[in-house]
């Protein structure tokens, strides 16, 4: 499948919704259904909203949760099973042809690159004028068509999209969510979580990344003094706790520390109930990431589903991942790096998980530390291969100026081999350690390429 506007269905993305639900259905009927889904927020929340579906539904399923789709699993799966996709597989399609898998259901919202053959049925915004939505959403209207009992996991949509950073530009299908959800919304300050001790909160914001307070305490009780909020017998209040006076000389003392703040520290804030409490989406969503990120995928899917315990496993393996994103952002400022004309490759090898490489690049492309429109690349080892991930500093949605990385990465891909995915603005891929070179130096030569046809 090209690129362009040739390919986008005439029906809408709604209607789009309704006929897929209807045929899932029908072709489930008496059938095993197996659900592959994506490790990070959106999929997890995605695999958490169609569990509850498919259990109200008394379907005999199965669920797996995938760090990525890679043509030996997608090989593996049986040819007599209802497959569903939920937030990968988009840049898969020919993988899955090749498979020869018969039944499959796509649910997710990354870009294709591929034609779509007549055994998969697919939701997919791409198709109907890119409508800003994550996959996590898309399920939950999904299930919504086939159970209207679905309505009780709006708020899992809600973390899945505030996982995916579309909180800023929530169109009319997710306002519906979040009216379904009965969330509460309010402007603030977007450190997390707001309903803790401020403090605690700063050491460690890394969106936006702080230079001087992000995972320096001595650094945060600075901020803290020049803003002129001071504690109460040993202990700071919450951000939601500060008057409209300490929010605006703490948005200030931020602001002189990293300038292009301005952009990303004012906005919504969605305040869910969550095991009987009221909790900033912002810190949930992110407690779900920590557990997939740290390898417990399970953890997190039992999080999502409010299963007695399971808050208190993901609050320690959230405090872990934390520790690991403060160690890995202080390796990667000291680290070696290629650097070129608006680009910079981070190639972190065996020093940091393969899991946290992606959060690291978009801390980076949030941060003050690079230019606009910059692109950042970050590699790490696992097994016999290396992950990569692709960000944009500072993109604007609103400028098509910007280079897409997911091309970008794609057109290496297709001369050394392996897998990739993801959208214009953030992407990633998956090759071989042995051609860990060859990558480097492709990649160079594109991105210098890339450079000059802007």
């Amino acid at each position: 499948m090209e690129k362009g506007d040739d390919f986008l269905e005439k029906v809408s993305l709604e209607e789009k919704i309704k006929t897929v639900a209807k045929k899932f259905l029908q072709k489930s009927e008496g059938r095993d259904v197996i659900v592959i889904s994506h490790f990070d927020t959106d999929g997890i929340t995605s695999a958490a909203i169609m569990t509850k579906c498919l259990r109200r539904l008394d379907k005999k399923f199965s669920v797996k949760i995938v760090k990525s789709l890679e043509k030996p699993f997608i090989d593996s799966l049986p040819k007599d099973k209802i497959i569903l996709f939920l937030d990968l597989s988009s840049g898969s399609l020919n993988h899955i042809q090749e498979a020869g898998l018969k039944e499959v259901f796509i649910i997710d919202h990354h870009e294709l690159v591929q034609g779509i053959s007549e055994e998969i049925e697919m939701v997919n915004p791409q198709l109907h004028q890119k409508e800003k939505i994550s996959s996590s959403g898309l399920t939950y209207l999904f299930c919504k068509e086939i159970d209207p009992e679905s309505r009780k996991s709006a708020k899992l949509a809600v973390l899945g999209m505030i996982g995916d950073l579309l909180e800023k530009e929530i169109d009319k299908l997710n306002n519906g969510i979040l009216e379904d959800g009965e969330i509460k919304k309010k402007r603030g300050l977007l450190i997390y979580p707001s309903t803790r001790p401020i403090n605690r909160a700063l050491e460690y914001c890394s969106n936006p990344y702080i230079p001087g307070v992000t995972g320096n305490s001595l650094g945060v009780l600075e901020l803290l003094r020049e803003a002129g909020i001071e504690n109460s017998r040993g202990q700071y209040k919450s951000l939601m706790e500060t008057t409209e006076e300490e929010m605006k000389r703490l948005v200030t003392a931020i602001m002189l520390r990293n300038p292009k703040a301005a952009e990303q520290i004012i906005g919504d804030i969605f305040l869910i109930k969550f095991f009987n409490k009221v909790e900033d989406a912002r810190e949930l969503s992110a407690m779900v990431n920590a557990c997939s990120r740290l390898g417990q995928s399970d953890v997190a899917l039992r999080f999502c589903m409010e299963v007695p315990g399971s808050r208190k496993e993901a609050e320690e393996i959230h405090i872990r991942y934390k520790q690991h994103i403060i160690s890995g952002l202080d390796f990667v400022s000291k680290a070696e790096k290629i650097v070129g004309k608006d680009f910079v490759i981070i190639n972190t090898k065996d020093k940091i998980k393969d899991t946290i490489v992606g959060t690291l690049a978009s801390i980076l492309s949030n941060s003050s530390v690079y230019e606009k429109g910059t692109i950042i690349i970050t590699m790490a080892y696992y097994d016999d291969k290396i992950k990569v991930s692709a960000r944009i500093c500072g993109r604007d949605n609103t400028n098509n100026s910007f280079r897409n990385v997911r091309e970008i990465l794609n057109g290496v891909i297709k001369e050394i081999g392996g897998e990739v995915g993801g959208h214009e603005q953030a992407a990633g891929c998956i090759i071989t350690q042995d051609k860990e070179e060859m990558f480097i130096n492709s990649l160079k030569n594109a991105l210098e390429v890339e450079l000059v046809k802007i």
